[in-house]
């Protein structure tokens, strides 16, 4: 996943070594994958909820909603 605005966290060295740890162990490519596979299943959320096209999806444009009206 590419992200135009990354952030910065600051963790113990403890967590940091763990996160690596569950980064081997889940194939992860990132620590971000890490953090978000676990944030969902902590959250209940299904990943598939947020579908194929997540961050792809473009805001309506005042054309397009122009377009039923005519």
């Amino acid at each position: 996943m590419v992200c135009a605005l990354s952030k910065t966290i600051q963790v113990r060295e403890s967590v940091y070594r763990l996160l690596v740890r569950l980064k081997k162990q889940m194939k992860a490519r990132s620590f971000n994958e890490v953090i978000q596979k676990l944030a969902l299943k902590e959250s209940g959320l299904p990943e598939e909820m947020f579908g194929i096209d997540r961050e792809k999806i473009k805001p309506f444009t005042e054309r397009d909603r122009m377009e039923d009206r005519w």
